[in-house]
């Protein structure tokens, strides 16, 4: 799939045609504004790709980093602001109310599921839901250790305010915050007696990367993190100077009475530390495969910013290889992406967002509940038959939750519902409910205007080109049938693999 590539419509060939071909200075054709929005957010509406087009690559990516919010847009449910039970009344509690507890908790965990996937839908600022996620995806905690929701509602707050901050202060931060506290056990690390979980992947996942410290090293960093605690009352940080253990520490050749902040500063001073994290922000938003040189540029510039994510970004996006035709439609949208990038490019109208939030989970990124210490691989292991039935199936209820009603003539959507085996039919079933729930509607007649088309119109071979181009990051791979109708061809178009692709 990622092999078919396309030439740009003539219609869209004038911007470029006095510009440089290369470099930061080259200006944005439609296509190219859309590249940068599907990458660093969700897939756009076209009221929000226009803005972008006829800018230079440097001014673009200006424009999108420093329109970024730092706080969510809606407020979350009430009961996060609730402190935790205390240590007294969990302990107070009869079976029965300790049952209750824990469906209240599963309950809750599923409405900040479903207020995290309204805040990324309605969000003006995608860049920093899609990096709160990134972060979420690296700094993983998750509901399977941490028992109180309002704890990752807190933790998801810290992500999206530093999301394009300073990332030596949300690695100082997020080392403390009670979620991951649990989440690795760092609330059980006393003087004589440490837990060694922290310390290994905060070297292994958070900054250096596997191969790049020792057993000891490990070690001795767990004895400077003993006396980070919990209140068992309130869940909240406490230090516990009785519980820590003062004594010399050598980590990575380093050594001194060290306390934890210390040992991540130890971290932060590793060159290796700002390529490890480039590295995984060029895999989120460019290719599998980074260029070493340009990411040698971009990990320099991110360690002399001190850290500063948006720095990280802003050479990143302005690197050839985020801009190569050859690295574009090489990764797979996440479930989430999928998702909102859907009922967002299709300002489709919706209810409650519960159903998106399930439906993420079933196709197998269910927010909050990452399924190790290592997060969610994403990349190709998204996408397998199950899956990729499941993400045609969405496609098939959206168009049946077109205003109009209308019928399509394209059988293909049962065809592939009826070639499914019953447990996948049984998944279809509980989806389409799901859409009736939450109340989607898409105005398909209304979308297609824009090419002045109605669903039952024929589109000429300029109309086709121009939905390929808005939809599709490369040209579709599955024949579409001759004479099709706009609601068919555009149904088709979804359908096609390459609509997984970004």
């Amino acid at each position: 799939m990622s092999d078919s590539r396309r030439s740009r419509p003539n219609a869209q060939s004038d911007v470029h045609a006095s510009a440089p071909d290369t470099g930061a200075d080259a200006l944005l054709d439609a296509d190219d504004a859309r590249h940068l929005l599907v990458r660093t957010g969700f897939a756009p509406r076209e009221s929000e790709v226009a803005p972008f087009v006829g800018l230079t690559r440097e001014q673009a990516v200006a424009r999108l980093v420093g329109s970024a919010r730092s706080d969510a847009l809606t407020p979350l449910p009430a009961w996060t602001a609730e402190v935790p039970p205390s240590r007294a009344q969990r302990n107070a509690r009869t079976p029965e109310e300790r049952q209750e507890a824990q469906r209240q908790r599963g309950a809750r965990y599923d409405e900040l599921r479903a207020w995290w996937l309204r805040e990324m839908l309605v969000t003006s600022s995608p860049l920093t839901e899609r990096m709160t996620l990134f972060w979420h995806n690296h700094f993983t905690s998750g509901q399977d250790k941490v028992g109180e929701p309002q704890l990752m509602a807190a933790q998801n707050a810290l992500l999206r305010r530093d999301a394009l901050g300073s990332f030596a202060n949300l690695l100082h931060t997020v080392a403390k915050d009670p979620a991951m506290l649990l989440y690795l056990d760092g609330a059980s690390n006393h003087k004589g007696r440490p837990n060694e979980n922290f310390a290994r992947e905060v070297m292994e996942l958070f900054t250096l990367g596997e191969g790049q410290y020792s057993q000891r090293d490990v070690a001795e960093a767990a004895r400077a993190y003993t006396g980070w605690s919990l209140d068992p009352d309130t869940q909240a940080f406490v230090w516990r100077a009785d519980l820590h253990d003062g004594g010399e520490k050598t980590v990575l050749g380093r050594s001194g009475a060290f306390d934890g902040d210390q040992v991540l500063d130890i971290l932060l001073a590793q060159p290796q530390t700002a390529r490890y994290v480039s590295g995984k922000l060029w895999r989120e938003f460019i290719s599998s495969t980074p260029d070493e040189a340009q990411l040698t540029n971009v990990a320099d510039r991110f360690r002399a910013s001190g850290y500063e994510v948006d720095d990280a970004l802003r050479a990143l996006l302005v690197t050839q290889a985020f801009w190569d035709e050859r690295n574009r439609g090489v990764l797979v949208s996440s479930p989430v992406e999928f998702i909102v990038g859907t009922v967002r490019r299709f300002d489709v109208v919706y209810g409650d967002t519960l159903p998106f939030a399930r439906r993420s989970a079933a196709l197998g990124e269910n927010l909050f509940y990452p399924p190790n210490v290592k997060g969610w691989p994403g990349g190709v292991s998204w996408i397998n038959s199950a899956t990729l039935l499941a993400r045609k199936q969405f496609v098939e209820q959206l168009f049946r939750a077109t205003e109009a009603g209308r019928p399509h003539a394209s059988g293909a959507p049962a065809k592939v519902a009826a070639s499914m085996p019953q447990s996948m039919r049984n998944v279809a079933n509980a989806m389409r409910r799901d859409v009736l729930q939450g109340g989607m509607r898409f105005d398909l007649d209304g979308w297609l205007s824009r090419y002045g088309l109605t669903a039952d119109a024929t589109p000429g071979l300029s109309a086709q080109l121009q939905m390929q181009h808005a939809i599709l990051p490369l040209a579709p791979v599955d024949a579409i049938a001759v004479g099709s109708s706009a609601g068919s061809y555009l149904q088709a178009l979804l359908m096609d693999p390459v609509y997984q692709l970004k």
